[in-house]
């Protein structure tokens, strides 16, 4: 799905070469610094290459409409953006964004039980704890479909208990739905669980990449 060649960023990335294989988990772990998160960044073109090139989907990414890339590649921050209104605007803001049909409330409030969120839907998101607001933005970006969905940390709020059943409920999303999962995770027990290609960043460089058998 993503082809990464000769790709420089400053002075944090430096890749000479990586493939992300569509329809796949992919762990990206490392120390803090190293350019995980940067690589993400570059992934969905919120940031550009100072040199190099990237490739979705066999086209160069510097000729597709950054817009359009950004509604079938989606990027969660570890540091969720939570949009004024109620839970159900959170949940729904992503939809119109990618340009699907609403969907019905009995389906959001499954979605939400299914990370222990038991929140109304009329309820304000600004009330919400930091570990609830990761769970409604993952539920909000799950709901949008995208064919890539980047996830910075996205358990670095909740308890061993939740992030497991967070993980889960991800992990099934992508294999039935056939969709790209890309993963930065500072737990290495998390990805070699979850991971099905698993890259170590040190330094900003890859020092180790591995798949991981069935």
């Amino acid at each position: 799905m993503f082809v990464l060649k000769n790709v420089r960023y400053k002075n944090i990335l430096y890749i000479d070469h990586l493939v992300i294989p569509k329809g796949r988990i992919t762990c990206i772990t490392g120390e803090s610094g190293s350019g995980k998160t940067t690589l993400l960044k570059l992934l969905n073109n919120l940031i550009s290459s100072d040199s190099g090139e990237i490739f979705y989907m066999g086209k160069n990414m510097r000729e597709i409409d950054p817009v359009q890339l950004r509604r079938e590649v989606v990027l969660l921050p570890q540091t969720p953006v939570i949009f004024p209104g109620t839970i159900k605007d959170n949940l729904l803001i992503g939809r119109r964004f990618s340009e699907r049909p609403p969907v019905g409330d009995d389906e959001l409030s499954v979605l939400l039980e299914k990370t222990r969120l038991s929140k109304d839907l009329a309820s304000s998101a600004a009330e919400l704890s930091g570990g609830e607001k990761q769970r409604l933005a993952l539920c909000r970006v799950l709901l949008m479909e995208p064919d890539a969905l980047l996830l910075d940390e996205p358990t670095s709020a909740l308890d061993n208990d939740t992030a497991d059943l967070v993980m889960g409920l991800v992990a099934n999303y992508a294999r039935d739905k056939r969709k790209t999962i890309v993963m930065v995770t500072h737990s290495k027990e998390l990805a070699r669980i979850y991971g099905e290609k698993l890259v170590t960043i040190n330094g900003g460089r890859i020092v180790h990449v591995e798949e991981v058998a069935e």
